[in-house]
């Protein structure tokens, strides 16, 4: 039964009226006239017009109530989301240190950095030195073929030659070099000879000798260096995806292994030192971060590699060759590798690497502040001057007979004991809230209570584009860049969503049990843009079994996807954030996965006659629109509005009654659907898995019966180029 909603006041125009009517007599008796033409009973009516509305806005529930609502219930508006980049940083020049050394110029913790008006903040640190960083990968490649290329094939049977043979048990890894560049394809170190990342650390400009060179190496003993990795942004496969962290997580990847050239041995071989890790933000280069290495304090056990035998270059243990003029200005070279453990040695793909990184916020830090005097009153509240404030940022300290103590932020005080010293901020108001004596200790009369700093930021606007972080506040001789553009920025929560989103807050409490539950926690991930969700229950993606107990698989379209803008698909990062949002949320015994949406490729050829007086080619572009959009995958397309539903077929006539919609079609000619099996189109209804969605990969609409075929003409799906077969290293002029 449905709960009725109370009508405080139900009297309608006509009653007003006559009540006013009936009520003449008693005050005025002399007023006899009481027919439409009377100016009084004109008055009257229009009084009972204004008294039905007041009565109308009257019997409904106000703002303000509403807003109670949410006080009551401690649902606070979800606070804006900071935007989150990696900046790679360049000087050309060294610094003095006070020591009567020269360095590289520290931006420390904190630093502003802007993309024109929009201020960021760097959380880590670190030297900015002039270097530059060439990595590069020895992708394996096929021996050179005698007769097309002579000379490739000359030139690896001399360097063949110059390593004395091959000896019992080797064999010849012929590989070409990949440069990590973002303007070129991913490199898959999977697919290298060595599994070995190769870092070349460039000088700006070549050593004119080896006193040259020896000078600039002093300078870089002991160093700290901070490298930027981002992994390919490609979304995974079904096959690739991994559990939400807990116990049913695969175990870590074994630990890298990162080395630095120390010149030749005795016996003219190369030498390399292994290097000290003191942070890794990358989690051992599996997902985008900074890498920070220590660099030797021995002038001893750093230089470059001297070769004699131009021949050997870039075989066995020696670095890549690169060209003359990066040759010229090799300072180091650093590679990295994983330790064969456990069989898994491969580090992925890789996009790009980068030297002088740091990892940059869109949040500003707020100076200290006084906020009050304690009152000893359970539930105290004091503003702050900034709203949109950064979880955990807020350093308070109340003055207590022992003097200035700190205080710990929690979530609420549902742990929280009588004499806990706690406090909740309402992130996005700005407001510091303690507890009530049993549930939090609330500061006493006259303790005074300040804060000495917090962060707060975030919006849309900090999703700036790649480049834009170009400008250091406090060194303005270092210029900066952000390899990929800025994401994760979000608005606040306007009042209106706030309210919308009461029931379901109220239903999950917010945990995730249900299906839906899942679903709506996925779609509220904060600054991960997800266009839409949908949950399988008991779907295992890597076996694609559809049956198996305690697993739950979401599945997750960005909101916009410039590359594939017909199927949008996640990267790695829009995952990675869902499914930390998730697991905090899950039950103990599920087994969560995040996936990308599959598409099941499908053709549409479409044959029509127009009504009379309307425009051929204007009929034909708005019947191609309308199906694109009843087969598009994102809200508010699709069947319903919601995107086209997981598993649903793709059925010729349903089809035919959308294009029907269009004004203009006086009837279709005919209408065909096929599906793409990986090798060829199969004609007729295209049937779909329960994880799958349709792609429209070409439609053609054509005036009078279809001449095409659906996917007549279109060329398959481009794969992957393959490398193209060199020895070690071709010689260029």
């Amino acid at each position: 039964m449905p709960i009725p909603a109370p009508i405080l006041d139900d009297r309608s125009y006509q009653q007003l009226r006559d009540e006013l009517v009936r009520r003449i007599p008693v005050y005025t008796p002399e007023w006899t006239d009481f027919n439409a033409s009377d100016p009084g009973i004109t008055l009257i009516e229009l009084f009972a017009f204004l008294g039905e509305n007041l009565l109308f806005r009257f019997n409904q529930i106000p703002e303000s109530a509403r807003l109670e609502f949410l006080r009551l219930l401690q649902i606070p508006l979800r606070p804006a989301c900071p935007a989150n980049a990696l900046v790679t940083l360049t000087t050309d020049k060294l610094v003095p240190d006070g020591k009567g050394a020269l360095t590289g110029a520290l931006v420390a913790i904190g630093s502003q950095l802007k993309a024109g008006s929009v201020p960021f903040e760097s959380q880590t640190e670190t030297r900015v030195w002039p270097l530059s960083a060439i990595a590069v990968g020895r992708v394996r490649a096929s021996p050179p073929d005698p007769t097309t290329e002579p000379d490739v094939h000359e030139f690896a049977i001399r360097t063949l030659d110059a390593l004395g043979g091959l000896k019992p048990g080797q064999a010849a890894a012929f590989y070409e070099n990949r440069t990590v560049d973002l303007e070129l394809p991913a490199v898959d170190f999977g697919a290298t000879v060595d599994q070995t990342l190769w870092i070349a650390l460039l000088l700006p400009k070549p050593p004119k000798d080896d006193t040259d060179y020896n000078r600039d190496l002093k300078n870089y003993t002991d160093a700290l260096l901070n490298i930027g990795f981002i992994p390919d942004p490609t979304f995974p496969s079904l096959g690739e995806v991994t559990p939400s962290p807990g116990v049913s997580a695969p175990p870590p990847s074994p630990p890298l292994e990162w080395q630095v050239s120390a010149g030749t041995d005795a016996k003219g071989q190369p030498v390399f030192r292994s290097l000290a890790v003191e942070g890794d933000t990358s989690r051992g280069l599996t997902q985008e971060g900074v890498i920070r290495i220590r660099l030797p304090k021995e002038p001893g056990d750093l230089r470059r590699p001297t070769i004699t035998d131009p021949d050997l270059r870039g075989t066995g243990p020696w670095p890549p060759a690169l060209d003359e003029s990066a040759e010229a200005r090799v300072l180091l070279w650093v590679k990295a590798f994983r330790p064969d453990t456990n069989g898994f040695r491969q580090l992925g793909r890789v996009a790009f690497v980068g030297i002088n990184a740091i990892e940059v916020a869109q949040t500003q830090r707020a100076r200290a502040e006084f906020l009050g005097t304690g009152t000893g009153q359970p539930d105290q509240t004091f503003p702050l001057i900034n709203g949109q404030i950064i979880a955990r940022s807020v350093a308070l300290e109340v003055e207590e007979p022992a003097g200035w103590q700190a205080w710990a932020e929690v979530d609420d005080f549902h742990a929280s004991r009588g004499d806990d010293r706690h406090f909740t901020v309402d992130r996005e108001g700005g407001q510091v809230k303690f507890g009530n004596g049993l549930q939090g200790f609330p500061p006493q009369i006259g303790q005074r209570i300040r804060v000495r700093e917090y962060r707060y930021g975030g919006g849309t606007t900090g999703n700036v584009a790649a480049q834009a972080i170009n400008q250091v506040t406090s060194h303005p001789d270092i210029k900066g860049g952000n390899p990929l553009r800025a994401r994760g920025g979000a608005d606040a929560e306007s009042v209106r969503d706030a309210l919308g989103r009461i029931p379901a807050e109220f239903r999950r409490h917010d945990r995730a049990v249900t299906a839906s539950d899942f679903q709506e926690l996925a779609l509220a991930t904060p600054g991960a843009g997800v266009g839409r969700a949908e949950c399988l229950p008991r779907f295992h993606p890597p076996t694609r079994q559809s049956n198996a107990a305690g697993v739950i698989s979401v599945v997750v379209w960005p909101r916009e996807d410039p590359v594939h803008p017909s199927a949008p698909v996640p990267d790695r990062t829009l995952l990675r954030s869902v499914c930390a949002w998730l697991d905090a949320r899950r039950l103990v015994t599920t087994e969560l996965y995040v996936i990308p949406p599959t598409y099941r490729r499908v053709a549409v050829a479409v044959g029509l006659e127009a009504k009379p007086g309307y425009g051929v080619e204007a009929v034909r572009r708005w019947v191609e629109l309308v199906i694109r959009q009843y087969l598009a995958p994102l809200p508010p397309y699709g069947p319903e509005g919601q995107g086209w539903p997981l598993g649903r077929r793709v059925y010729g006539p349903e089809l035919e009654a959308a294009a029907l919609q269009v004004e203009g079609v006086q009837f279709l000619t005919g209408l065909a659907v096929a599906g793409w099996n990986g090798t060829s189109w199969i004609p007729g209804t295209v049937s779909l898995e329960s994880w799958e969605v349709p792609e429209l990969a070409v439609i053609t609409v054509e005036d009078g019966p279809p001449t095409l075929a659906p996917g007549q003409g279109v060329a398959p799906p481009s794969t992957p180029d393959v490398p193209v077969p060199v020895p070690i290293l071709r010689e260029e002029c």
